[in-house]
């Protein structure tokens, strides 16, 4: 179990000290192939899968090992039931989750991919017409081979998830090897109506180009790639994936929107995130942020907005990106739906994309979820 942990540890965090590069590689153009939006829906990549403008990350359901203070209970659980309700019921509808989220490794222990199906199965008792988008992901362990490991571990998570097929399942993070079986084995749960759109997380320029390339030949398109992109982590911009899921079509599914909830407003220096968020986002990064905080409080004000809801916004603005922020309960769910149906202006985007330029916390690592 302890070199599973490692491995999973290891696989997800690719540190980034510092930003390496502040300039922008084709963030917009005129000439984009990008996601079409139609009302408060969005069409995900080159796929026929239409799926809500915003969408909810399950990581910290179940979860004792990053969030929750190591404390699962059935009160959490109330609170995460609530999330999904009262997202359903503000028009998000598309939930994110994975195999590894909730304490995966623990026999006996509680699975995201299980509360989300228990949360489908009572909501549908209850209003049988209503439409629910599932996402989910493959772990690319090392001791996994070939395409039947990919259609093994979907069979499984539907299995969790009580349902027939899923929306959206997405290799969630490059493997070490084995990765032209991986995405032969997406092309096969297509083709065997297990999902109705594949995509990738974590995937660099050429690992994505090359995913879309494999999956083209057979006729077959990458409707995403899920990444941390957030108004202080623009790395996407900067390495070429925000130019190639643009150019190529791919929807960019943004994990970790709010910064794990710094871009909230509600840590300070006096009060930073407890746990291992504590380590990334220490006083002294949450000081040399509070300009930033500021200035989105004040913009927000003008709008009768929130913090959350100015930095969803400013992500929704830059195109063809589908944030998918974490909700422990209603009310933050609740919150979310209020950075839909209105816009920032050209101004306050950049403003806001030139107050963050040089914030980056030390050791920032690219963990998933949130």
């Amino acid at each position: 179990m302890a070199t599973a942990m490692h491995v999973i540890s290891t696989s997800y965090c690719l540190v980034s000290t510092r930003r390496s590069v502040h300039r922008v590689r084709a963030v917009a153009s005129k000439d984009f192939a990008v996601s079409k939006t139609e009302g408060d829906t969005v069409k995900l990549g080159g796929s026929d899968l239409k799926v809500s403008r915003l969408g909810l990350g399950a990581w910290s359901w179940g979860d004792t090992g990053y969030w929750n203070n190591s404390e699962w209970d059935d009160k959490k659980t109330k609170a995460a039931k609530s999330a999904f309700d009262v997202s359903i019921d503000g028009g998000i509808t598309l939930f994110d989750t994975a195999e590894v989220y909730g304490s995966w490794l623990l026999r006996g222990a509680v699975n995201s991919e299980t509360l989300l199906g228990s949360f489908i199965k009572e909501r549908k008792e209850n209003d049988p017409a209503v439409e629910v988008a599932v996402a989910t992901k493959f772990a690319a362990l090392p001791w996994r081979l070939g395409r039947q490991s990919v259609l093994k571990a979907l069979k499984d998570s539907l299995s969790r998830l009580g349902l027939s097929s899923v929306e959206l399942y997405q290799l969630h993070w490059p493997g070490i090897w084995g990765n032209e079986g991986y995405i032969d084995g997406l092309g096969d749960a297509v083709e065997q109506g297990l999902v109705k759109a594949v995509g990738v997380s974590n995937y660099d320029e050429r690992s994505l180009r090359d995913a879309y390339k494999k999956l083209k030949k057979r006729g077959i398109p990458l409707a995403a790639n899920q990444v941390n992109y957030s108004l202080i982590y623009r790395q996407p911009e900067e390495n070429g994936v925000k130019a190639a899921c643009d150019e190529l079509g791919v929807t960019l599914i943004a994990y970790s929107p709010m910064a794990q909830g710094v871009l909230t407003g509600k840590y300070t220096p006096e009060n930073p995130p407890s746990g291992p968020r504590g380590k990334i986002y220490t006083p002294e990064f949450l000081t040399k942020l509070q300009p930033l905080l500021n200035r989105i409080k004040d913009i927000g004000q003008s709008y009768g907005k929130t913090n959350t809801q100015v930095i969803l916004n400013w992500l929704l603005a830059q195109e063809n990106v589908l944030p998918i922020p974490g909700a422990k309960n209603a009310q933050q769910a609740e919150e979310f739906a209020g950075a839909l149906g209105w816009r920032l202006t050209s101004e306050e985007i950049n403003e806001l994309r030139s107050l963050s330029l040089d914030i980056i916390p030390l050791g920032f690592a690219q963990t998933i979820g949130k």
